[in-house]
């Protein structure tokens, strides 16, 4: 009686979008590494898509969405390396975090910080195929987008001295509607990638 492959192997079914590019045993350190770069360019262009709200010191931006199909698409190792790499560049001087800026020295830095081990999280429910179903997917990015919160709203705190109250105010409750968005956006499009993969 024939086995398939996919028995064998389960760990095939948990591959993501970055593992289908081709190239051969000895090309795959040189394509993780134009991975990992391209995922830190990827995050660097959407984290420009910047709207300052006059009401807050934290930019609407488009950066998170970035970060999620970065997790999505790259999977866990190379998503979290993609991630330090910005954070890294934009630490020593790059200025590719929102509004051309760099350093750490402003009031949203902290969303940046969690921007690591949101996307690694976004990686793990991926390569468990999580990014073959719309409801499962949007209820993991939706506990990343909370996670990214979780580390800015203290950084906001401590760096303006405001009280809980107002930084949820201004670091959370203005940006709820556009994160939504994002997550349906990111529910839709991995699961609508793996449909087309899967008809070829």
């Amino acid at each position: 009686m024939p086995v398939s492959v996919q028995a064998v192997s389960p760990a095939l079914s948990h591959r993501v979008l970055a593992d289908l590019i081709p190239g051969s045993r000895a090309k795959v350190t040189a394509r993780n590494i134009a991975l990992v770069v391209g995922g830190a360019v990827f995050m660097s262009i959407f984290a420009q898509l910047a709207l300052p709200l006059p009401f807050t010191p934290v930019p609407l931006t488009l950066g998170s969405f970035a970060v999620l199909m970065t997790g999505a698409a790259l999977g866990p190792q190379r998503a979290g390396l993609s991630m330090a790499l910005y954070l890294a560049a934009g630490m020593a001087g790059a200025p590719i975090f929102s509004d051309h800026g760099s350093g750490y020295a402003f009031a949203s830095f902290g969303y940046i910080l969690a921007y690591i081990p949101a996307a690694v999280f976004v990686g793990y429910l991926a390569r468990r195929g999580r990014d073959r179903s719309p409801i499962k997917l949007f209820g993991g990015v939706a506990l990343a987008s909370l996670m990214i919160y979780a580390a800015g709203v203290p950084w906001l705190m401590a760096w303006t001295g405001a009280d809980l109250q107002t930084a949820l105010v201004q670091g959370v409750l203005p940006f709820l509607p556009g994160d939504l968005v994002k997550t349906l956006a990111v529910a839709g499009l991995l699961p609508a990638a793996w449909r087309l993969i899967n008809r070829r």
